[in-house]
């Protein structure tokens, strides 16, 4: 389908074939287009932003820190994380869970990138910032005027800010780390030890932006996967219902889930495809043509931008029976939508697929057991804001109610020299409020 983005056309690819084909041929069909032209101002060149000419080397650089077997050894982490959040919730108390959520993903992907180098209010201070900078990256991807954004408005300001502020941060850990010399077994390691060897690798300034991109995609898209869930969950009983006893039988009576629970986590992990399917994060994608192409009956010339949307795809009801309704179930015993051209595609396909697909699924599923062995989320009464679009896709502001299940013993107090505890949530109403949490418009 052909579309126009101001002055320029461009195309649409709609069918699950092509896109496949497309994400498959990265010579022909790179990462370019306005979206990525943002967001290299943000990430730089590092692996989810580079062209093709240098994404193998990167991704040989940094695929063993996502392997299976390393992401097995995060379980524990992951259910900590999760536990620690929701362990000093009350009934009745009402949560920001999209800034919960920012919070555990935020910790995780931390471990996985810095090991312990994040305390507690550094942690808090790269959540806000992540939750502002995507507020404003949407409005500069459709708004192709660079002059608008030197104008000194509020959400202009708040976006240098963050931006600045996030990549402070990673220097500040990148730096320590090179002054203790400490080796450590994470992201930030391999990283040094690709730029501090006798033949570099890497430059100084492709290790913030390999650790500023994988924070970024790392920790929003969970987060978002994770809101959606519980909004989806609360409106459909039945299979909230079923998560919960699937949940209480595996665990069976432990109150968060272990490596070896997850392969029993079947429908726990089906709410999270579900949840990905109807509202994958990362809904709309740019790729630009690097010579002339025949593609789906078309001749496109070179430097075309060529868009496709996993949304648009999640949604067909070519490729899904009943594709707005929220069918965890569909996903058991194979899956609607497999074989080579699924349109089932939230991480991307080919060798730009997401590199760290297996780890985000994971942590979703390690979040929602141990949260949802506890808790009931649900929506106060009123109407629900809908979801607006910005670079990624799902509920930014999703406050709900916590209600403890039966059988749920309320915690002990915590004790003398036990973790922080978490900021309470109606300071964090506050600041995502303050940050442009109703929308884009002023960013």
């Amino acid at each position: 389908m052909e579309i126009r983005l101001g002055p320029r056309r461009a195309w649409v690819v709609c069918h699950p074939r092509l896109v496949h084909e497309m994400l498959r041929d990265t010579r022909t069909f790179d990462k370019g287009g306005p979206l990525y032209t943002r967001l290299r101002a943000l990430m730089g060149d590092g692996v989810v932003t580079c062209p093709h000419e240098d994404h193998r080397r990167q991704r040989r650089l940094l695929q063993p820190a996502f392997r299976p077997a390393r992401v097995a050894r995060l379980t524990e982490p992951m259910a900590e994380e999760a536990e620690d959040l929701c362990r000093d919730w009350r009934d009745g108390q009402e949560v920001d869970v999209s800034a919960a959520m920012m919070t555990v993903t935020t910790g995780v992907v931390g471990q996985v990138l810095f090991s312990d180098a994040l305390d507690p209010g550094r942690a808090a201070e790269v959540r806000d910032c992540l939750t502002t900078v995507v507020r404003g990256l949407f409005v500069r991807t459709v708004v192709p005027v660079d002059a608008f954004f030197r104008l000194p408005t509020p959400g202009h300001r708040r976006y240098t800010r963050a931006v600045a502020r996030l990549r402070a941060i990673v220097d500040e850990v990148v730096t320590r780390r090179r002054l203790t010399g400490e080796a450590r077994d994470d992201v930030l390691g391999t990283l040094l030890a690709a730029a501090d060897g006798p033949e570099p690798e890497v430059t100084g300034r492709e290790v913030q932006d390999q650790l500023v991109s994988l924070l970024l995609t790392g920790a929003e898209s969970a987060a978002l996967c994770l809101s959606s869930a519980f909004g989806l969950l609360d409106r459909h009983p039945e299979a909230e219902q079923r998560l919960h006893e699937e949940v209480d039988a595996v665990l069976a009576g432990r109150t968060r889930p272990a490596l070896d629970d997850l392969p029993r986590l079947v429908y726990t992990r089906s709410v999270v495809d579900e949840s990905l399917r109807l509202a994958p994060p990362g809904w709309l994608f740019t790729r630009l043509t690097t010579r002339e192409v025949e593609f789906g009956g078309r001749l496109l010339p070179a430097g075309a931008t060529v868009l496709y949307s996993p949304y648009l795809l999640h949604h067909s009801p070519g490729s899904f029976a009943d594709p707005e309704r929220f069918l965890p179930e569909r996903w058991q015993g194979g899956g609607e939508a497999g074989g080579p051209y699924s349109a089932m595609i939230p991480f991307a396909a080919g060798t730009r697929k997401c590199l760290g697909d297996t780890f985000a699924l994971a942590q979703a599923t390690v979040t929602l057991a141990t949260i949802a062995r506890r808790w009931r989320l649900r929506r106060p009464p009123g109407p629900v804001a809908p979801v607006r679009p910005a670079v990624t896709l799902g509920p930014r502001s999703l406050v709900m109610r916590c209600e403890r299940r039966a059988g749920q013993s309320a915690p002990a107090a915590t004790p003398t020299g036990a973790r922080a505890a978490r900021p309470g949530p109606s300071s964090a109403v506050r600041e995502l409020r303050e940050a442009g949490a109703t929308g884009v418009d002023d960013a």
